[in-house]
């Protein structure tokens, strides 16, 4: 395989890791909360998808619909059930919560549907492009389109909608928001029901890509898009956006041209130097703390 085909692969990594990452930032910039439950959400949405293709043989663009639907409606609940008490608890007791969240979804899958690895069939079929000798396929092109494409309309929404700029206000300062007539509660749980979505359409992708579904699928996913966010900078859409792209790079090229079992360690060693130099992330802002 050629460097034009590592590069190519590792975007296509790249955008999943940064859809993902959307939905951890923005849960983190409005709320101030690390939701680990959002991988969980991931395999969600894989599994009604798949049962919806599989079991119920409904069209493509149906089962991410109905994926993108009960995982929005699922954050929402987790929001309301488990976060929104938790709104002044101290950041630890949000912590342990939403490792509990995370292992209550995973137990219930195996529950539901068995640990037993299930073959998800890629939306857009098995073709590809061809370019030379560069062959890329139409999971890979549809998911950087996606991206880009999510990337563009959330950016626009936050900045230009009513409720995007309430985000933002909450973002800023919650109590000022209040008190200027935002519902705080509201805005978070848009914040939730977004990302949750979004969600939804990674583990798509991402089961087109890699076309193997179980329980633990959402996990390490999870855990590397959160990476990517602290990576570009936690709490901004376009760093989410570009830490995805350059992990996903990043830990293809490491697969390719250095160790297939050491490129997680890689990536996340080049986590912690660029944190050592630049604390904030890529694209964070870092913020002064008043004592």
């Amino acid at each position: 395989m050629s460097f034009l085909n590592y590069l190519v692969s590792g975007l296509s990594l790249g955008s999943i890791y940064a859809i993902i990452a959307l939905g951890y930032t923005m849960v983190y910039g409005i709320a101030k909360m690390l939701n680990f439950a959002h991988g969980d959400v991931i395999m969600v949405g894989s599994y009604v998808c798949f049962f919806a293709m599989m079991r119920f043989e409904l069209p493509p663009v149906i089962g991410v619909l109905l994926a993108v639907l009960v995982c929005t409606i699922l954050g929402i609940i987790i929001e309301k059930l488990a976060y929104k008490p938790l709104r002044s608890a101290p950041s630890l007791a949000v912590l342990i919560t939403a490792i509990g969240v995370s292992y209550f979804l995973q137990n219930s899958a195996l529950l539901l549907w068995t640990s037993n690895p299930k073959v998800f069939n890629s939306i857009v079929g098995k073709g590809s492009v061809n370019i030379g000798a560069l062959s890329i396929s139409y999971v890979t092109l549809l998911t950087v389109g996606i991206c880009v494409v999510i990337m563009i309309v959330l950016t626009t929404f936050i900045n230009t909608t009513k409720m995007g700029k309430a985000m933002r206000a909450v973002s800023e300062d919650k109590g000022a928001a209040q008190l200027m007539g935002i519902d705080v509660n509201k805005t978070i749980s848009m914040t939730f029901a977004i990302g949750s979505g979004l969600a939804a359409i990674a583990g798509v992708l991402l089961c087109s890509a890699y076309p193997t579904l179980m329980p633990t699928t959402g996990s390490m996913p999870g855990i590397k898009a959160f990476t990517a966010a602290v990576f570009g900078g936690i709490g901004s859409i376009p760093g989410a956006f570009l830490g995805g792209i350059l992990l996903g790079v990043i830990e293809n090229f490491a697969k390719a041209y250095i160790s297939t079992e050491f490129s997680d360690a890689i990536v996340f060693g080049v986590l912690i130097i660029v944190l050592l130099v630049k604390p904030a992330g890529l694209l964070g802002k870092q913020v002064n703390e008043k004592v």
